[in-house]
C-alpha cells in the first residue's frame, strides 16, 4: 500500500463538490487527493510551496558551487571587463 504523506485526506470526488471548503477545512496543512484510496495528488498551502521552491533553489545553487569549485580558476582584472 502506497504511504500518505498528509496527515488529512479527501476524495478527489469531494474535492471537486467544493474545493474551498477542502482549503478552508485543512487550515494550512496539506491535504492528499485520493483517486481509489490512493494519492494522487496534494494540495499544498501557498506558502508551504513557496517554502518548498526556495529550498529546491537553494539545493540547485549548492550543488552549482560544489561544481564550480574544482574547477580551473582564471584571474581577470575589473579594469578588463
Amino acid at each position: 500500500m502506497e504511504s500518505i504523506l498528509a496527515d488529512a485526506s479527501i476524495s478527489i470526488t469531494e474535492l471537486k463538490r467544493n474545493p474551498s471548503a477542502v482549503i478552508e477545512a485543512a487550515d494550512g496543512e496539506s491535504v492528499a487527493v485520493l483517486v481509489h484510496n490512493k494519492p494522487s495528488a496534494y494540495l499544498v498551502p501557498a506558502e508551504t510551496y513557496k517554502r518548498l521552491l526556495d529550498r529546491l533553489e537553494d539545493l540547485e545553487l549548492a550543488e552549482l558551487v560544489r561544481l564550480r569549485a574544482t574547477e580551473r580558476r582564471i584571474k581577470v582584472k575589473l579594469d578588463e571587463l
